[in-house]
């Protein structure tokens, strides 16, 4: 089949090259070039001016990599089998981020299939894929992405995500895709040269930021609700998580944010399926979430940092960097109740009064996770919780996210306690940025105070290597008793449906300070966790009744680094 090759190339004359030939294209009205394109399958590309030829923006499959062709793609061709697909309620949201690369040895789309039944049996109701756009190299975590429209050629292309995504239904699991619309990765990224996609108005730590509000932006802001129309319509995705919204600038009165989400409503209702807007904030901002109606951007949710952020600071003694704001009981009971810790709170940490109050809002439009992807892999080693913690702690970790009233997270190996560590990787082919990337990343850490030395070096493939989950440490301990504790977890969970629908107000925490108990009651059940130096009576509430889980609980009481969960 032969598709149509159409561009956004305001002010440049256009050529369709295929095979060698070059096709003029003709000029339509906002900047559009079009004219016959490429069979389904074959290589093409666009030249401006009669200049070398570029990546399609809109590259639907990018075989050779970042700098080579485009190539033709009929997403009518895979046979589906989810017809009769209408997702998973969102109170029901229990996700599991994965990094395609490294979920299982071959690092494919298609042999993440075999380990789908691992996650139907845990508990697991979504699988949200770390980025998965074309990006320089073989190996990355994928937030530089490039080839915004392309799923990675390395992990599979397009046949290997359609297999996923439609095993993924076929297994009652939700797909959601994380998408970078704040900055565009610095080796094979050739839209400026199309047109404005980018804007010196704003920057972001990674790049320079998108236009989505000055000269031109339009076609900008087409270009990103068109992508997430993408990935739900053309990979039947169920939704996208949004990486770093603090980092869109759009000063529009009708801001990106609020667009996704009515592009996403619309999609929802032609297509009968749930689809999630799912943000990455740390601006603790309850109109992400709020409706359209109160002045919000009706977004599905949100990541919630203070929360992870009180926990890990508690559990672990961390005050380093942004942790300095945290590490009280208080914090993290504040969380508990009430969404956020710095809601119109000053931050020593920003030096500024930070976040609002998230008001009526479900606790659940936040996501709550021990660990994920930034916080496992921005520590220097890329530790996981696991190396970090005493068993005791982690169970606790575990038993604070998963009946927490927050809609919990977990991060690819978690749930039995991964011995495998999850630094950055990249794979850049320009020299000059891989030797940038891996100086930067020494001195990042060493203002954190860790030893430059001992920093790995992202462009080593050994580095990607050590991240690969190890698929047989679950069959073994400690590993195999991690996993169970998590099963049970997530089982009892799903008998407490409930605490996906708690307010601010409606959860009961408290953080004794002398002798280091936390308590913490919501939707029938009380967790008690000691962090002290003795033992610790049940709580009274709890009737004396035996605990339905516990780690630690004997005769005298609950141990230190204990922890134990009534049903009431």
């Amino acid at each position: 089949m032969t598709a149509a090759a159409r561009v956004w190339a305001p002010g440049h004359q256009v050529e369709c090259v295929v095979g060698g030939a070059r096709r003029p294209l003709d000029g339509e009205a906002g900047g559009w070039q079009a004219g016959p394109g490429p069979q389904d399958g074959e290589r093409y590309a666009f030249a401006l001016d009669g200049g070398e030829p570029l990546p399609d923006p809109r590259s639907p499959s990018q075989p050779d990599g970042v700098h080579g062709a485009s190539a033709a793609v009929d997403h009518e061709a895979f046979a589906w089998t989810d017809a009769g697909w209408r997702g998973v309620p969102f109170a029901e949201a229990l996700i599991y981020e994965l990094h395609v690369g490294a979920f299982t040895p071959e690092g494919t789309f298609e042999a993440a299939i075999a380990r789908l039944d691992h996650l139907v049996d845990l508990g697991v109701t979504a699988v949200e894929l770390m980025p998965v756009a074309e990006f320089a190299g073989d190996r990355g975590w994928g937030y530089d992405g490039v080839d915004l429209y392309a799923p990675h050629h390395a992990y599979g292309g397009p046949e290997g995500l359609w297999r996923l995504v439609d095993a993924c239904h076929g297994r009652g699991l939700a797909v959601l895709m994380d998408v970078v619309f704040n900055h565009l990765g610095p080796e094979g990224n050739y839209l400026a040269r199309f047109g404005p996609y980018f804007t010196d108005h704003y920057s972001t730590p990674w790049g320079p930021a998108l236009n989505y509000d000055q000269r031109g932006s339009d076609e900008v802001r087409a270009f990103v609700l068109d992508c997430v129309e993408h990935w739900v319509r053309d990979y039947h995705c169920d939704g996208v998580r949004l990486d770093a919204v603090h980092a869109i600038f759009d000063m529009s009165a009708t801001h990106l944010l609020e667009a996704i989400a009515d592009r996403a409503r619309a999609l929802q209702a032609e297509l009968g399926r749930e689809v999630w807007v799912i943000a990455e904030s740390d601006l603790n901002d309850p109109r992400l979430v709020q409706p359209v109606a109160r002045g919000g951007y009706g977004l599905t949710a949100s990541w919630s940092d203070d929360f992870h952020h009180a926990l890990h600071a508690l559990l672990t003694g961390e005050r380093a960097g942004y942790y300095a704001d945290f590490g009280s009981g208080d914090d993290l009971c504040r969380a508990l109740r009430e969404g956020y810790v710095y809601a119109g709170r000053y931050s020593a940490y920003r030096d500024r009064t930070h976040g609002r109050p998230l008001a009526d809002v479900a606790l659940s439009r936040l996501l709550g996770y021990s660990q994920n992807h930034d916080q496992v892999g921005n520590r220097a080693l890329g530790d996981r919780s696991a190396a970090l913690l005493s068993p005791g702690r982690l169970r606790a970790a575990a038993a604070l996210v998963l009946l927490s009233p927050f809609t919990p997270l977990l991060f690819m190996g978690e749930e039995w306690g991964a011995g495998s560590p999850f630094p950055y990787f990249t794979d850049l082919r320009d020299p000059g940025l891989g030797t940038a990337v891996s100086e930067g990343r020494r001195r990042e850490f060493a203002a954190f105070g860790w030893d430059p030395a001992t920093v790995p070096d992202p462009q080593d493939p050994a580095v990607f290597a050590a991240a690969r989950l190890d698929w047989d440490e679950p069959g073994r301990a400690p590993h195999r008793e991690v996993l169970g504790w998590y099963r049970a977890l997530i089982a009892l969970r799903r008998h407490h449906l409930a605490l996906a629908g708690l307010r601010p107000g409606e959860v009961e925490a408290g953080w004794d300070e002398t002798d280091r108990i936390l308590t913490y009651r919501a939707a029938g059940l009380l967790v008690c966790v000691n962090l002290g130096a003795t033992p610790c009576p049940p709580p009274a509430a709890s009737g004396g009744a035996p605990a339905a889980l516990a780690w630690g609980l004997d005769g005298d009481g609950i141990a230190p680094d204990g922890v134990a969960l009534w049903e009431l």
